[in-house]
Parts: C-alpha cells; structure tokens; sequence
C-alpha cells in the first residue's frame, strides 16, 4: 500500500484529488467511460473540494456513484449521503450520470437489486471513500463484514461505534438521531475496483489506521482487506497517522 503522510488535512485532500485526476485522465485516454464510487463522509471535504477545481476533466464520460445511504432517512436531510455528495460534487461538474442509492424505497430488496444491476454494468475503475472510527469501509461494520460477500448491495445494521461516530463527526447531535439501517455496496465491490484512494484525517481515525496498517487481515478490522488490494493510495495526516511507525511513508 502507497501511504503517504502529510502535515494537514487540507495538504492531504488536495494531494489526493490530484491523485485522482491524474489517474482519471489516464483512464479516460484509453475508456470511453470511466466509473467512480464516492464516499460520504467529512472526512473526505478537503479532497472534493479540490476535485471540483478540476473542470478540464472530461467530465461527461463520468458515471458516478455512492457506496451507501441510510435507511429512512429523508433525501433532503443534510445527514443524507446522497445529498452530501450532490452539494459537495454532483452538481458541481457534469458527469455523464449520476447514480444514487435510494434508502427510501418501497422494497429494499429491490433496491439492491436495481443498484446492484448498475454495479455490474459499470464496474467501478476508482473508488474514493474512507475508513470508520471502528475501521469499517462503506457501512460494513465488523459485525457484518464479509470478505467474500455473495451480494454486492445489502441492507446492514449499523453497530453502536459506528452510530456514535455520526455524533463525533458533528453530522448527528445524539446517537438516537442516527439511523439503525443503511444500504450498503460490500467489501468484493470495492475490492474490485481498479484503483482505491483511501483518505482518512483526524485524531479520531489513529486507532483505525493503526488497526488496518498492523492487524491481522481478518474480517473484526474490515479495512485490513485493502492491505490486499494491488493498486491502494492511503492518504494521512499528521493526527490520523500518529500510531503508525512512519519510516518509508512519504507525502
């Protein structure tokens, strides 16, 4: 894994969106298309809005997706990572298209259905996301992280830690405002991805990073998984990167 180690979080972001374009830019010379999942999180602020100053990109040969929503919760919530992302993104450049994740469907099943049928007719090339306080990827909890998911959309029950860290990051103002339920993409989704940038700041997310860079791979710490994934940037900053021996890590 390519860790690269900066003194902020804003140095950070604005690194690893250009990363992403310069990968984007290479993909785009050789695909007509060019799929991307996004994740929703504050964590990932800094590196979107330094995306969006790339307006060169040929941005209509991008289809755009997000990796999970919650349950119930209503579309125009800010808290609603579809909306996260249209303000921070989606509206912001012109994608060929742009796929949400319905939380509020009549039939959930369906839903991960339709979505999963999306999935497979645009197999993501990159994947922009994160890493939780309790070190899952996407909503994949360790309670329900499977490395060898059979579904590539499931519903999932949130676990407290993960809960809490909605509270944490200032997006809820108590645990009970949080949603219980979310749609999620699963682990072989983005492990199928061509490349990955993992963009993970903060104090908060030490422990994780520690846990990820240093335990065992198994499904308890999901993020250990991307430890096997050949083509992963993992972008840090001075707080998030604090556990970790940092000898050979550069940005």
């Amino acid at each position: 894994m390519d860790i690269r180690i900066y003194e902020n979080r804003q140095l950070m972001g604005e690194d690893a969106a250009q990363e992403i374009a310069k990968k984007l830019e290479e993909l785009l010379a050789v695909h007509d298309d060019v799929n991307v999942i996004f994740a929703a999180a504050p964590s990932q602020n800094e590196m979107l809005e330094a995306l969006c100053l790339y307006e060169d990109i040929d941005w209509n040969h991008v289809n755009a997706f997000h990796m999970d929503e919650y349950i119930g919760l209503d579309s125009n919530k800010p808290q609603c990572f579809g909306k996260f992302l249209k303000d921070r993104l989606f509206s912001r450049l012109p994608f060929k298209s742009v796929h949400y994740l319905n939380g509020n469907a009549q039939n959930l099943e369906d839903e991960c259905t339709r979505y999963t049928d999306l999935i497979i007719e645009h197999p993501p090339h990159i994947i922009c996301m994160g890493i939780g306080e309790n070190g899952h990827i996407a909503f994949n909890d360790p309670p329900v992280a499977n490395f060898n998911d059979p579904k590539r959309v499931k519903v999932v029950q949130l676990d407290e830690p993960c809960r809490r860290q909605q509270v944490n990051d200032g997006c809820f103002d108590a645990i009970e405002q949080v949603p219980t339920h979310a749609l999620t993409l699963t682990i072989p989704v983005m492990l199928a991805a061509s490349y990955i940038y993992c963009v993970v700041p903060g104090a908060a997310k030490a422990k994780a990073v520690h846990d990820t860079m240093q335990r065992e791979i198994v499904e308890m710490y999901p993020a250990t998984i991307l430890r096997k994934h050949a083509n992963t940037m993992l972008f840090l900053d001075k707080q998030s990167s604090s556990l970790l021996n940092k000898t050979g890590s550069r940005g």
